[in-house]
């Protein structure tokens, strides 16, 4: 869950749609069983659970307004105010059922909760408490601190939930934030790394070289003998700076195999994928570990991507990459550059590629290389 937030965001604003749905439908059934029972008159009844559908389709849109980060109080929230107390108000408060709607006032301070600091949220918490519980003893004969303790137990216990769940998603959230954070830090780090190899490559050879071509244009015309030396030199120098260039790609590109499986393992487990990785690979040529050691990066990069897998298994034996997974059901309309790029280094080195799903419902990338 902690890889993918949108998805865990989804899950817990699923969980309170679903617990204020219930809660109205508790608050349906009640006040319906008592107009029917002429414990309340039927017309009251039906007016309560009439604006009671506003009120619980008002609730959940409040809540997401407020569940990325914490707003101002908005106008929406003051008229989900405004029909708590209406229903609060046309509601007896006597029996199970004034127990049941109790809480139509503390499901708001629980949302309420989610706009305010938290000192503001408790005298706004108190305040509303002891004014309701007030309203209910002066009303009816209960006793007045059954009535308070009630409330106020009903209040803390929702507005706790309500906080910790958004709390849980934060953390959801900052720690996704934080892995994309380092993985665009790994990256542009590498690229550093590379461009200074390539300076100190080619920061003294093209000097000299821009210095003797100078030198060799101006004794053109006067000694075009140390004129053709210099420029035999330039030329020289040229081709030992294309040489060095080639050598620190070939460098930069030649991944160790050993080197991706423990970093695509350390990634897709912080990501929250179980992974288990069974290679055999000491019979390898370095061509065929470098070909693999790719087709390992490009794999658990689709999977941290593309996928919502919970388990990765990778196995190697005599040059063929199996990484299997559960978090894909269908293959790709088209594959992607990286899929492709990877299956023509491999075809062009003799091997083979595929990658698409299984029977069984997980996805296979399969490579396969000269060992």
């Amino acid at each position: 869950m902690g890889a993918r937030p949108e998805t865990a965001k989804k899950i817990l604003l699923h969980w309170m749609d679903a617990t204020i749905g219930l809660v109205g439908l508790i608050f349906a059934i009640y006040t319906m069983a008592a107009g029917i029972e002429g414990s309340i008159p039927l017309a009251q009844a039906v007016a309560a659970v009439v604006l009671m559908v506003p009120y619980i389709v008002l609730l959940p849109i409040v809540l997401r307004e407020a569940y990325e980060y914490q707003r101002k109080p908005t106008g929406k929230l003051l008229a989900s105010a405004f029909l708590a107390v209406v229903l609060f108000l046309l509601m007896p408060h006597e029996g199970a059922i004034g127990n049941v709607w109790l809480d139509a006032v503390t499901l708001w301070l629980a949302l309420a909760a989610l706009y305010f600091r938290l000192w503001t949220t408790l005298w706004l918490a108190v305040t509303v408490v002891v004014v309701a519980a007030a309203y209910v003893v002066q009303v009816t004969d209960r006793y007045w601190p059954a009535v308070l303790l009630a409330m106020a137990s009903s209040a803390a216990a929702e507005i706790a939930a309500m906080l910790v769940w958004r709390w849980l998603w934060w953390v959801i959230r900052d720690a996704n934030r934080g892995r994309e954070a380092r993985a665009r830090l790994a990256v542009a780090e590498e690229r550093l790394r590379f461009a200074r190899d390539l300076h100190d490559l080619l920061g003294h050879s093209l000097s000299v070289i821009t210095l003797k071509s100078e030198l060799a244009a101006k004794l053109a015309t006067k000694d075009a003998a140390r004129a053709a030396n210099e420029m035999a030199e330039v030329r020289t120098l040229a081709g030992e700076s294309l040489f060095e260039v080639q050598q620190a790609v070939h460098g930069y590109q030649a991944l160790d195999l050993d080197e991706e499986l423990a970093g695509v393992r350390a990634a897709l487990e912080a990501a929250g994928t179980r992974c288990l990785i069974e290679a055999r690979t000491d019979d390898l040529s370095p061509a065929a570990r470098t070909l693999l050691a790719w087709a390992v990066r490009e794999g658990g990069t689709n999977i941290l991507k593309h996928s919502t897998a919970t388990r990765c298994a990778i196995r190697i034996d005599a040059g063929v990459l199996e990484m299997v997974n559960d978090g894909v059901a269908q293959a790709p309309a088209e594959a992607g550059s990286g899929l492709r790029g990877l299956s023509e280094r491999l075809v062009a080195a003799g091997g083979s590629f595929s990658a698409q799903p299984t029977p069984g419902g997980e996805f296979l990338l399969r490579a396969a290389v000269p060992a």
